[in-house]
This record gives structure tokens, sequence and C-alpha cells, in this order.
């Protein structure tokens, strides 16, 4: 039985590196800027905490690299959050001088993705949990998705035995009345179900996709329908967006979705949207990155992301990647690892929205010269005078054709060709996760400072694969060497960016469920 929680505290063997090595590489830079310390706590999905070109570095020369002030030089003026994020850019700071500071022969080395050292970590936590982990007990679906996705992502796969184990277990996890529950005997929850079908997609064989009940999943995704037009996490849950994104994920990639699941659904997710552009968890609530990507995902696999404010959306996101490189999850935190798919996922989705964003800024530049030549005409102003175009307001205010059912949306999304490059500084990103996120014992962690666990293994991790696909024209083409930091060793499987599991596993799943 995978992921068995111990409840008896045991001192495990840290894990020794033996390898040889011959010279003195950034690695052992590495080690001594990034030591860390600190408790990092995981969670399902979202937690409450302008293109640049691709040769360009993302940080400057050693020579020219000026420290932030020290949190102890201000601390009398200083907010607790400020003096933290002063606290990150130091070790930021540091990690990056030493980077700076090796030889450039030895930079591919300090840059390489550890995987063996990953799959180490991720294998052993699929067999049998520490005591530590006994808090996420009612989460166990969500470490078989965290850990078998990180497995996937770095082409590698669970032998037979422990797929069989990981099948099994997730049954008993099913309810009978539809949907998934945190374990066995647990109730069904709408963030576990979403973890169990990607889990089982990811491993992708006949037996683990026939295991899902589809005609009771319907029964369970309607029963959490709420009548505002949103969802329910679980039987008298809270609502949010986050309970709408598992739902309408789930409910389309099992090819399930409906015109009943989606009423009214499109308008609960804009009274979401705020004022900065982001989306949040609920109505009048602060915009947030993981929402703002849950929100963003929904409304494309229901056809309605044009009712969406997207260029304020876009920009609100851009602006969330800070001087460290990654991604801070809202404005004024902290930077942290798993939004590197969070926010990197959302530019990912808005990169091929970008007629629509488009058509949104010229409809509201047309919108503002008819306001203007409304002035002009009160006036007297002739039509000429006013500079108003006919034909172009008319298209500005076209609005997009449906196109095919609701369950092709997931799968027409991803085959969109895309002439333009990443609306955020994909290389900086990957800095980030391999400098600043990666631990060198395997696994990888919120920021320096922090441990490692299986969650931000997760989100890093995919986050790294967006990146590195953020410059291809077509999804799933392997992407060219300048796109790729460090070794090309370094790539990753691609992810279809709306659900988040490797994309052939995708297609794979998409095929099955297509002809049921």
């Amino acid at each position: 039985m995978p992921l068995r929680i111990a409840h008896r505290r045991s001192a495990a063997p840290k894990t020794k590196d033996r390898r040889i090595r011959t010279t003195t590489t950034g690695r052992e830079a590495r080690r001594e800027a990034a030591g860390g310390g600190g408790r990092c706590s995981s969670s399902g999905l979202p937690r409450s905490g302008s293109s640049t070109p691709m040769e360009s570095s993302p940080t400057r020369s050693s020579s020219s690299l000026s420290p932030p002030p020290s949190p102890s030089d201000r601390q009398g003026r200083l907010t607790t959050t400020q003096l933290e994020q002063l606290r990150v850019e130091q070790e930021v700071y540091g990690i990056y001088r030493l980077f700076h500071g090796v030889a450039p022969h030895t930079r591919s080395f300090t840059l390489e993705l550890w995987r063996d050292k990953h799959i180490e970590f991720l294998t052993r936590g699929l067999k049998q949990l520490g005591p530590n982990y006994h808090v996420l007990d009612a989460n166990r679906p969500w470490l078989c998705y965290w850990i078998i996705h990180s497995i996937t992502l770095m082409g590698e796969s669970v032998n037979s035995e422990l797929e069989d184990n990981v099948v099994q277990f997730l049954s008993h996890c099913e309810d009978k009345n539809g949907g998934y529950g945190g374990g066995p005997g647990q109730m069904p929850h709408l963030a576990t179900t979403y973890a169990a079908v990607n889990t089982l997609i990811t491993l992708g064989s006949e037996m683990s996709l026939s295991s899902i009940h589809r005609e009771n999943m319907l029964k369970f995704l309607l029963q959490m329908k709420d009548s505002s037009g949103a969802f329910r996490m679980h039987n008298g849950g809270e609502i949010d967006v986050r309970a709408c994104y598992t739902a309408i994920s789930v409910a389309s990639i099992l090819n399930v979705l409906d015109d009943e699941l989606v009423t009214d659904l499109g308008n609960y997710i804009l009274s979401c949207q705020t004022y900065e552009g982001g989306i949040a968890g609920e109505p009048g609530s602060e915009a947030h990155g993981g929402y703002t990507f849950c929100g963003l995902a929904t409304m494309i696999l229901i056809n309605e992301a044009d009712k969406l404010d997207l260029p304020s959306l876009v920009d609100w996101v851009a602006s969330r990647q800070g001087v460290e490189c990654g991604f801070q999850g809202r404005v004024n935190k902290l930077v942290d690892g798993c939004y590197s798919f969070w926010q990197g996922g959302v530019l990912a989705l808005a990169q091929r929205l970008l007629p629509i964003v488009h058509k949104q800024l010229e409809s509201s530049f047309i919108s503002g010269m008819q306001e203007s030549a409304e002035c002009k005409k009160s006036y007297n102003f002739t039509a000429e005078e006013t500079g108003q175009d006919v034909n172009l307001c008319r298209a500005g205010t076209s609005h997009p054709e449906n196109e095919g059912a609701l369950s092709d949306f997931g799968f027409s999304s991803i085959g969109r060709h895309t002439e333009c490059g990443p609306l955020f500084h994909s290389i900086a990103l990957q800095q980030y996760i391999l400098l600043c996120s990666q631990v060198l014992e395997g696994g990888f962690r919120d920021k320096p400072g922090k441990q490692r666990d299986f969650y931000h293994s997760c989100y890093c991790l995919s986050g790294l694969s967006v990146s590195q696909y953020s410059w291809s024209k077509d999804d799933g083409g392997p992407p060219l060497t300048s796109a790729v930091l460090g070794p090309y060793t370094n790539l990753l499987e691609p992810v279809h960016p709306l659900y988040n599991v490797v994309l052939h596993k995708y297609y794979k799943s998409h095929e099955f469920f297509s002809t049921l």
C-alpha cells in the first residue's frame, strides 16, 4: 500500500553524495549559500499565501551585482514582511553572487537538474512517509499526484508493482456515489478528486484509466454544483474558484462536461476578478496567483475566457515576477517556488489568448475614442474631425464564435499555434528554480531557508517545464537549446497547462475517454 504514514518517529539516515568530484564546481558554492532550515507546509491547490529577450541574462554580472540593504540597517522602520523580504533577497543574492563567481565552464554543472537525487527522494516518499506527514493523512491522493507527476515530468515511471498499489489504494479512496476522499473511508472532496484523477491519468495504463467510474463522477460533480453557478469543495463545504476549477478540470478530462455543470459558472468567476486584474478565491477577496490560474483555466475550459479583463490579468501576473527571478503569489508577499507553475502557467495560457487580449485592448481604445467623439459631437465636430473609424469599431466589438462541444476545449486549446514568445522572463525563472529551489539531496523547496517537500517539488518541476517550452511555437515540440537553462539534459516532459499533466499522458487519456 503506497503512502503508508509512520506514526513512530525514527531517525532516517541522511543521503550522502558518493559521486566522485575531480574539481571544485559551483555545486559546493551553491550548497554553502543555500543551506536550509525552517519548515514548509504543503497544501493541495492554491495556498493563501513584459517579455524579455531570451538571450539576455537574468542577472547582472558579478562585478555589477549590488547586495540589497541588510534587514538590520532599517529594522525599526520596516514591517515584518518587509524584513522577511530583505532576508530572502540577501540569501538569493548570495546564491547568485557565488554562481557568478565560479568559472564559466563549471556553471553548467551548477545549473544541472539532479534527476537521480529527485527520483530517489520521490520514490522513497511514495512507499512510506515519516511521522511528520501525519497531518496530511486527508491528502494522500495529493501526495500520489505530486510524486507521480514529478517522476513522470523527468521522463521516468514507477514499476508495475507500485502502479498496481497506487491504483488499488485510490480505488479504496473512491466513494461509492462518486468522487474521491482524502483516504479510504473519507468523504469525497473535489480537491482530492482532482488529485486522484490526475494521478490515474498520469499512470496511463488501461487498468488505471478504467478504474474511474465516470457516471458516478458526473453525479458527484452535479451534487457539488451550487445555485450561484459555482461549486462546493464537498457536501456543505466552501464555495470558491478552486472548487470550480477542480470540478471542471475533472469533467473536461474525463469527457463528461455538459451545459448543466457550466450554467452561470462564468459569471461567478468573473465576479472574483479584482480591480488589480488577478482573480480571488471568492468575490471581495484579494487577487491570488493560484486562484488566478484556477479561474482562467476554468474560463478557457468552458469557452468564456473573453469575459475576463485579460489585459489587466496578464499585467498583474507578469508583475508578480520579482527581483529574485521567481514569482510571488500576491502583491507584497515573498517569492515562492510553487508559483513557478501557478503564475507561469497563467502566462502560458494567456500566450494562447493573445488574439483576444489584443481585441480587448483595441476595443478599450475604441471605447475611449467613442467617448471622446461623443464629447466632440456635442460641440458640433464633424465625423472626420473626431478621427473615428467605423470599420475599426465594428472589428473591436465582435464576439468570438463558439467552436465545438464543451469537452473539446481542453484538447483544441493545446493545439493552437502561437507566434508570440513568453510573457515572463523564462530563463530567469529557470535560474531561480535550479539555484534557489532545488535541494542538492533531492527535491525542491519554497525558497532558500525552507525545507524540501513533495508539493514544491511538483510545482517547481511543472513551472520549469512551462518555462523550457515557453518559446515553442507548437506544443510538445522540442525547444531550442537557448530556451533551456543549463545542460540540455535538464529538459523535462511538456505539460498540458490547463490540467498540469504530462502532455503525452493527456493525449492517451483523451483518446481513451473519447471512445466511451
